[in-house]
């Protein structure tokens, strides 16, 4: 399988009113602020956003939130020193958080990618955030019910594609890019550049291309 080849404007097109939407990135690093950018230019809303921080500054994520584009966000760290947009938006009720640990949020996004529909995890038993969750015993140990993500698109940031879209990433920047990728019913990787096919060591290939619907080649500035 191989993936096409279109803009930032056309990637976007697969998302709709209502999507949920999967945005790689550790606070700055991994984020896919070409992607992000078209999606704000879109128009899309009330999304359902799924990443691990809750946006930085004015930019990228904290851009999508500031246009009220976004219904409810599912991340495990949504609070930070330059988290003001998001925070001015929760504490007037004008969006919805869901907040999962990291460890879990990346193992549901795994789960939906390997097909897997719920998974049992101690994570989270005994606080607020299991609260109205199934929690059994298994093995003497109490674990919480958690189901895997319903994402509809994945925008991913990568660093190389090959022709046929398999993907590497640039160290920190890996992040949750692969799991989402593999998750999405839709997945489109920006990257910085594209190379023939048999330049990548096989060995070096983080996503294959049977889990990139499409590639985004864009001059990409980085933050580790």
């Amino acid at each position: 399988m191989s993936a096409s080849f279109i803009s930032a404007t056309e990637a976007i097109s697969h998302v709709t009113d209502g999507s949920t939407v999967a945005l790689s990135g550790f606070g700055l690093a991994g984020q896919p602020l070409h992607l992000i950018d078209a999606l704000c230019d879109s128009g899309a809303s009330s999304l359902t956003i799924i990443a691990n921080n809750a946006g930085n500054g004015e930019t990228g994520l904290a851009r999508l939130l500031g246009n009220k584009q976004v219904a409810k966000i599912l991340c495990s760290f949504p609070r930070q020193q330059d988290s003001q947009i998001f925070d001015e938006l929760y504490r007037s009720g004008k969006i919805e958080l869901e907040l999962v640990p990291q460890g879990t949020l990346a193992e549901r996004i795994r789960a939906q990618g390997a097909g897997i529909g719920a998974f049992y995890t101690p994570t989270g038993v005994g606080t607020q955030l299991a609260i109205g969750k199934e929690v059994r015993a298994i093995n003497g140990v109490d674990q919480v019910l958690e189901f895997a993500t319903q994402i509809d698109v994945a925008l991913v940031h990568g660093h190389i594609a090959d022709q046929q879209g398999n993907v590497i990433y640039r160290k920190t920047a890996r992040n949750f890019g692969p799991i989402m990728a593999s998750a999405a019913r839709y997945s489109v990787v920006e990257v910085s550049r594209v190379v023939p096919i048999g330049e990548l060591d096989p060995e070096s290939i983080v996503t294959p291309s049977i889990f990139v619907n499409a590639i985004v080649d864009c001059e990409v500035k980085y933050a580790n």
